[in-house]
């Protein structure tokens, strides 16, 4: 034994694990859409997916949802084939329910199935809907499903507890841990009442009983809070399964991560740049975080804070900002999410009396918990002088004097009417009404002037209520240990009250930015076009950060357009474009409030992608971004980018594919026209230098002359048939509607085809009484004329053609019918598209004929469709809509 623990994988195991994987593969993929409560928008969520996955080709269904009557769900419900719902009998009435049965014969990729902790109507196969959806996925298909937390087994008695409302519908809890994807949909507690209140998830009259019961907005936060807690653990599972099955210890030290802690101080700096060399020796990656508390930083401080965060970026590092209270937590946490393997932190220094109880600890509560994670601490080179000084300063404030002048007036004026009622009221009394003022000023003011409303409060009390008044001295010891738990109480009250209002604030306005980033994603998903994007972009930058912008996109030729993407009230200079263009060349921000020609009026931001920068954004900036503010800007900006990239990507493969098509179509047209006019022009020349070389009997020169004819006939329809693709190809077809006897059609189409029909018997079935019909004669003409040309071409000599008119509910229907060998079922499909020709299709023809009466028909709004006969032979079905006033003209003529 050599001392190390033998980590090889062990058989059993491994096979388990891959028999267990053999098993998911075959089995349908479940991903659940998961929200706190109804009116979230999980169905909603569910079928914008859906309808994204449905464009990439996706063969999706919707086997049960319920819209509830929403109309932004009902129009995401359009397109997608609804499997009907099962009818069961239960007692007197009829309940219709998910046909699962229906959904398996089915079979499509992808199934919908709304409300997974459903119970299913009596006499279904399951009692509950997951178990229908656990059969579905056993049969190979995919499911996307909705559940709300408190349909899960373990949380029923919780949420009971919350709400008072006891949950029957429930699931087990494997369904939801063993599913492949959970999404959460998430609302904040207003957005969702304010949802309710618009009556967007309830009717107006449920809506109010709702949020009087149910709906309240602390039974919602907890509920929030529990789903988000829920899909956090899921999380944590997930990668303590991969760990597991991988086989893998954390931290994973496949290579080196470096991560360095910096703040506020000038000694971040020289910390930053010793990493940054640390880091090219060991060859390692490196991250920059900040940890951001709940104390407000002063002016000086947060500009040192800017400047160590910007010179992080120009060194290449990456930063990143997290809020926590708890500093050594927050860093331990982000190093063991992030993979990292060495921690670097500056001395602490005491900076203040407040932090001379914490900073001591900070070291060795950090190495106590990084656990395997190298720390490396970087002294200072500052005198000791400068310590001295440091260990001296006291607490920085960042109150303004009017919240001081504000909360000492308020304790003065409250200690005169104490004083007036003092006789009533006891000095006892006193103390709780001043302790109850520093408690309401902590909720609007900072720590400085809670600090002075709490020594003012105290003094006063002791001064004129606490026996004997008018001096400070205390006669009694029971008032000295009064006053002095009073002071600690008030000023711990207000400190601590103080600190989480300001956490809440950082926390909503961080939630702010998660979910303005996430509508951004969402409506930019769902929009198509570089204008459309823009406008998206701009609307939403305006939004959130109040700023005037816009956009210049990059052309096909890879140069910054100086066209202004949607927005006329920006106005650029000509010096102003040429930094857009040096920002695009360089993809670096440039402007005012940068390094880089910092002069003029905007500041201009690349928009960078995976492949390169897309183009410049242009911004007009009141005042500089904090660090949050430009974190949250690149953040949208990214997002942006993206999209943009995915927009010029998408044109890029739509040009391919056309240039693609077009090289296709080019070889195919060579090959066929070049045989198409080899023959008839080799007739032709054949028969005049026949004719040009000596002189014939006059029967010899007239069978030249038709062979001449009829080569010029043949070259002539060659040349319509592609001039009319031509026509079809540029949309140019407007048909001239005119009212015509399809009499005079039928005769025309015969007489034209005169030659190629002696073989064969036409026969026309038109109805005795056929009024006037509004079509374009020519056109119409010319798809009768290649229906029975194609007919006689595939049709045994001696067999019937026919060709037939009538009405059929309101459409003029015309029918070519012949006793031919009919198409493959396999090519059916295809039978309309340009230059097809039929693998046993006889040599001779373009592949043209039957792609312009499919064009020509569609310009009349109508349909063409080519099926086999029964006992043999082609059908082509041709139907053209009739206005209702010839309809009624028809029914007149009949009439008479």
């Amino acid at each position: 034994m050599n001392g190390f623990e033998d980590i090889r994988p062990d058989p059993d195991e491994l096979l388990a694990s891959l028999m267990s994987e053999e098993v998911k593969s075959k089995r349908g993929k479940l991903k659940i859409f998961f929200g706190m409560c109804a009116g979230v928008g999980k169905t909603y969520t569910m079928l914008q997916t859906a309808q994204a996955e449905k464009l990439k080709g996706n063969d999706i269904i919707i086997g049960y949802i319920e819209t509830h009557n929403r109309k932004e769900t009902e129009e995401l419900v359009e397109g997608f084939e609804l499997i009907p719902r099962k009818t069961y009998a239960y007692k007197t009435a009829t309940i219709q329910d998910m046909d699962l049965d229906a959904i398996i014969a089915r079979k499509p990729q992808l199934v919908l199935v709304d409300e997974l902790a459903h119970t299913n109507a009596p006499g279904s196969r399951h009692a509950k809907r997951y178990l229908d959806v656990q059969e579905i996925l056993e049969n190979g298909i995919n499911v996307y499903t909705t559940l709300n937390v408190q349909h899960l087994e373990s949380r029923s008695e919780t949420v009971a507890q919350i709400t008072g409302i006891i949950i029957r519908e429930t699931l087990p809890d494997e369904i939801f841990e063993n599913s492949d994807e959970v999404e959460l949909v998430d609302l904040t507690p207003e957005e969702l009442l304010q949802r309710l209140s618009e009556g967007k998830v309830y009717t107006p009259e449920h809506s109010k009983e709702a949020m009087e019961n149910f709906f309240r907005k602390g039974n919602i936060t907890a509920l929030r809070e529990m789903a988000l807690r829920i899909v956090a653990d899921r999380v944590d599972k997930q990668l303590h399964d991969y760990m597991q099955y991988k086989r893998i210890r954390g931290p994973w030290k496949s290579g080196l991560h470096l991560l360095v802690a910096i703040d506020y101080n000038q000694q971040s700096t020289r910390l930053l740049r010793w990493a940054k060399n640390l880091s090219y020796s060991m060859g390692a990656q490196i991250q920059a975080l900040y940890v951001e508390t709940t104390r407000v930083l002063a002016t000086k401080e947060n500009e040192q804070l800017n400047r160590n965060i910007n010179l992080a970026k120009q060194l290449g590092i990456a930063v990143r900002i997290i809020t926590n209270n708890d500093i050594v937590k927050a860093i331990v946490d982000f190093a063991n999410k992030e993979n990292i393997t060495h921690i670097i932190i500056g001395k602490p220094r005491i900076r203040s009396l407040l932090t001379l109880f914490r900073l001591g600890n900070f070291v060795n509560r950090l190495i106590r918990y990084s656990g395997n994670i190298d720390v490396y601490i970087l002294g200072s080179d500052r005198q000791a002088k400068d310590k001295y000084e440091e260990r001296a300063s006291f607490l920085s404030f960042t109150s303004n004097i009017r919240q001081y002048f504000i909360a000492a007036l308020l304790v003065t004026i409250l200690s005169v009417l104490c004083f007036i009622f003092k006789e009533y009221i006891g000095y006892q009394t006193v103390s709780f009404t001043l302790l109850f003022l520093v408690s309401i000023l902590a909720l609007f003011y900072g720590t400085g002037p809670i600090l002075l409303a709490s020594t003012l409060s105290a003094l006063i009390w002791d001064y004129f209520f606490i026996p004997p008044p008018y001096t400070l001295h205390i006669g009694q010891t029971v008032d000295v240990f009064m006053l002095i738990m009073f002071f600690i109480i008030a000023l711990l009250n207000g400190i601590l009250t103080s600190r989480v209002r300001r956490q809440e604030k950082k926390i909503r306005i961080r939630e702010e930015r998660t979910n303005a980033l996430y509508q951004l994603t969402k409506e930019l998903s769902i929009t198509t076009g570089n204008n459309e994007v823009s406008k998206v972009a701009l609307g939403y930058i305006h939004k959130y950060f109040r700023l005037n912008c816009c956009i210049f996109l990059k052309n096909e030729f890879n140069q910054l357009e100086s066209v202004v993407q949607n927005n006329a009230e920006i106005r650029i200079s000509d010096n102003e474009m040429s930094v857009a263009n040096w920002v695009f060349k360089n993809s670096v921000k440039a402007g005012k409030y940068t390094d880089t020609l910092p002069s003029v009026d905007h500041t201009f931001y690349p928009l960078q992608g995976n492949s390169g920068t897309m183009g410049v954004v242009a911004v007009k900036h009141p005042a500089v971004f904090t660090h949050g503010e430009e974190q949250f800007w690149e953040a949208c900006l990214s997002q942006i980018s993206g999209k943009f990239e995915r927009e010029f990507l998408r044109d890029a493969a739509k040009k391919t594919y056309i240039i693609s098509e077009s090289e296709k179509l080019y070889k195919t047209l060579f090959n066929s026209i070049s045989h198409e006019l080899r023959i008839p022009v080799a007739t032709i020349l054949g028969a005049s230098d026949t004719l040009l070389a000596q002189e014939y009997h006059k029967d010899t020169r007239k069978k030249l002359y038709n062979e001449i004819n009829t080569a010029s006939i043949r070259l002539n329809r060659l040349i319509e048939n592609l001039l009319n693709m031509s026509r079809i190809e540029t949309g140019r077809i407007t048909p001239r509607m005119d009212w015509c006897d399809v009499h005079d059609l039928a005769n025309s189409v015969s007489e034209s085809l005169k030659n190629e029909l002696q073989p064969f018997t036409l026969a026309v079935n038109i109805p005795d009484i056929m009024p006037l019909v509004h079509i374009d004669f020519g056109l119409i003409e010319q798809v009768l004329h290649n229906l029975i040309l194609n007919a006689t071409q595939n049709s045994p000599s001696g067999s019937r053609i026919r060709l037939k008119f009538f009405f059929d509910n309101g459409s003029l229907t015309i029918q070519v019918m012949d006793r031919g060998i009919g198409f493959p079922v396999s090519e059916l499909p295809s039978v309309f598209n340009k230059f097809y020709r039929g693998k046993d299709a006889k040599a001779g023809g373009t592949g043209l004929g039957l792609s312009i009466v499919k064009g020509f028909v569609e310009a009349h709004k109508g349909t063409v469709i080519g099926e086999n006969r029964q006992n043999g032979g082609a059908l082509f079905t041709i139907k053209i809509p009739v206005e209702i006033s010839d309809i009624n003209s028809l029914k007149k003529q009949m009439v008479r």
